[in-house]
């Protein structure tokens, strides 16, 4: 167990974060890196993370796409590897890599044997700053996000309304905008974008490095203040600054896709995770479409079987205030309008009356259960701690399940009629075309 550590030059003092898990060694190098380091000796593999704080959110109108394109470039080499070798060498080595983008955060990570991880080190450091970005590469791998976007999106009726859905809801702040670009700015991207894009982003300021898995913290920190350490900090990015207006009327569309079943998608403005309300907001969701015992399973699929899903959703990670989700798609038979009905009847019993102590207990118990059990895998060990630390401290995950425990049935009677107010909705119909 490490408490402290007193870094070089290179970097400041490493410790624990006050009210945080003694056995994370924290440390900020001269330039701005954050690293985590949490030994787990249970299994001779770790997992090795590199988190940018940057996502669709800080892209501006008419050049969507940038952070998510980025990040299929990031695999296309640099001078000292060679183009496409990134996942060439890790896998060579035993590893497994991969990435993804969202609207506030751009991760990649590397699992890979624990005698392995200073080539890991080498590789993610090269890549923050050394990146090649050739236009040819560039032009072939914009192909391959245009078809990732039909896949995905345009011939996925679910993708497809979501991706309305969003853009309705919001008409300031950027999560309005697709994390994959709209289509349009995807295929105008250009070399000088990215790598603009890349300077300004990919700096060690914006940078966290999680590791988690068996090794031995105060060595592997000195690797990376030698190897990350020698990066200059960059100029501080640019603060995305929009703040959504309230909404004042019930917003809605309605699509004609290429599909077998209608499907419902109704959003209703709710802050994140930094309100006093967010623990009922994710105890809510739990009651409403976690598992078989959830209300909307029962109710719509298993009694009554008005759908072939349904569920909702609420997001604690995300940066600002985001929606909370309900959807549902259409047995054969039903119609959308059935469905909407149904879906607001579910929201209205929470309004009327509390939910019942024993639905109260089992979505605590199945929070809880899902968070525990994220402990068994050094990857998902590795992921919670960044996600925690992008939101304000890695110490909030100690939190986490207190603040979970003390939810009432009164909490979350009172913030869903707070939230899910006729004038907040906004609602999306995909009605199918031949």
């Amino acid at each position: 167990m490490i408490l402290a550590l007193v870094l070089t030059s290179v970097g400041g003092p490493a410790s624990a974060q006050p009210g945080g898990d003694a056995r994370v060694l924290a440390a900020t190098l001269d330039n701005g890196l954050r690293v985590l380091l949490l030994e787990d000796h249970r299994s001779p593999i770790v997992s090795f993370q590199v988190w940018y704080r940057v996502g669709s959110r800080n892209e501006q109108r008419g050049h969507t796409g940038l952070a998510h394109f980025l990040e299929h470039m990031m695999f296309k080499g640099t001078p000292t590897t060679g183009p496409r070798s990134f996942a060439r060498i890790v896998e060579q080595n035993g590893g497994q890599d991969n990435a993804f983008t969202s609207q506030d955060v751009t991760s990649y990570y590397v699992n890979i044997a624990a005698d392995r991880v200073e080539l890991v080190v080498d590789l993610e450091a090269d890549r923050m700053q050394n990146l090649l970005l050739d236009p040819k590469e560039i032009d072939s791998e914009r192909q391959v996000v245009i078809e990732e976007r039909r896949t995905r999106t345009e011939d996925d009726p679910n993708g497809f309304l979501s991706e309305e859905v969003e853009a309705l809801a919001f008409r300031a702040h950027p999560y309005g905008q697709p994390v994959i670009g709209w289509m349009e700015d995807i295929g105008r991207i250009t070399p000088e974008e990215l790598r603009t894009f890349y300077k300004t982003y990919y700096v060690p300021n914006n940078a966290l490095v999680v590791v988690v898995g068996d090794f031995k913290a105060p060595a592997l920190l000195e690797k990376i203040k030698t190897t990350f350490g020698k990066i200059p900090r960059g100029a501080a990015p640019p603060p995305m600054t929009a703040v959504e207006p309230a909404q004042n009327g019930e917003r809605r569309l309605v699509v004609r896709k290429q599909a077998q079943l209608p499907i419902v998608y109704l959003a209703y403005p709710v802050p994140n995770q930094k309100s006093a309300d967010a623990p009922a907001l994710d105890v809510l969701s739990t009651v409403l479409s976690s598992g078989r015992s959830s209300r909307l399973y029962r109710s719509l699929i298993y009694d009554r079987q008005l759908a072939l899903d349904a569920g909702g959703d609420y997001s604690w990670f995300s940066f600002d205030p985001n929606l909370f989700w309900f959807w549902a798609t259409a047995m054969p038979g039903q119609t959308p309008e059935t469905l909407e009905k149904e879906l607001l009847a579910e929201m209205a019993k929470l309004e009327k009356e509390p939910v019942t102590e024993v639905e109260l207990q089992r979505a605590r118990n199945q929070i809880e259960a899902a968070f525990v059990f994220q402990e068994d895998s050094v990857h998902r060990r590795a992921s919670l701690l960044a996600r925690f630390e992008l939101i304000g401290g890695y110490a909030l995950k100690d939190g986490y399940l207190q603040r979970i425990r003390a939810v009432t049935a009164a909490d979350v009677q009172r913030v869903a009629r707070a939230y899910f107010l006729e004038q907040r909705k906004n609602a999306g119909i995909l009605l199918p075309r031949p």
